[in-house]
């Protein structure tokens, strides 16, 4: 027998109405940081371009499932790790060497630069909070071009567990000297937009990603194709 379904009205925090953000905290892979050169890489050892969608899959699941279990494994390792689980150890071991080396190569998302550029010409502080290694996030920024805009690069290390418990979220607020409903989250994962909403923040997600929201999670504050979209509708948020 199946248990009843639980409404999706139930997920949603009670909240008054969303303000302008003073602070807007970027999730970096996939949002900002694009996978795709990874899938050259993966065929250059070997392996099918479209292993990757499973295997970073595979590593958000066992990184979340280490922090539910009160354990705390660095994105390096659990990336190694669920990459040979993902080829179900067909890659030789001197393989995943350049294939997590290219971590440390990645582009920027075609929106990324324009998003943030506009909501730091509108006077709103910009940070990262990423499950990955923030020497990786850093060196990226700098590659990049966007370091100039980025006030502080946080990590889930220093909450000691992958997102999106509340505590990762209210961290990277304290961090930054305020209250969760002053800043928002962006990020192009439902998930982790749910999260955020849930630990009290402000956010935004970009459909660049899953195409369309899931029903299971409460809905984000403002939606949009792109991240410059969902820029516009932070800063359309009334102020207070």
């Amino acid at each position: 027998m199946t248990g009843a379904r639980r409404p999706v009205t139930e997920a949603r925090r009670p909240v008054t109405e969303a303000r302008r953000p003073v602070a807007v905290v970027f999730d970096v892979i996939e949002t900002l940081m694009s996978l795709d050169p990874l899938r050259v890489r993966l065929q250059a050892v070997g392996q099918p371009a479209d292993l990757l969608d499973g295997w970073f899959a595979r590593t958000l699941r066992d990184g979340m499932a280490l922090s539910l279990a009160g354990d705390f494994v660095l994105f390096p390792d659990v990336a190694r790790s669920a990459l040979r689980r993902a080829t179900r150890s067909t890659i030789d071991a001197a393989a995943d060497d350049p294939v997590l080396a290219d971590f440390g190569e990645l582009p920027p998302q075609s929106d990324a630069a324009p998003a943030m550029g506009l909501l730091a010409g509108a006077g709103v502080r910009l940070a990262c909070l990423t499950n990955g290694a923030a020497a990786v996030t850093a060196a990226f920024l700098e590659r990049s071009g966007l370091h100039p805009l980025v006030e502080r690069v946080m990590t889930v290390e220093e909450a000691g567990t992958w997102k999106p418990p509340a505590v990762v979220y209210h961290r990277a607020v304290e961090q930054l000297g305020l209250a969760p409903r002053q800043a928002a989250l962006v990020a192009v994962h439902a998930w982790d937009c749910h999260g955020a909403r849930r630990a009290g923040l402000v956010t935004g997600w970009a459909r660049r990603l899953e195409g369309g929201w899931s029903e299971v999670f409460a809905e984000p504050d403002v939606a949009g194709d792109d991240l410059v979209e969902v820029a516009r509708g932070l800063l359309a948020l009334p102020a207070g």
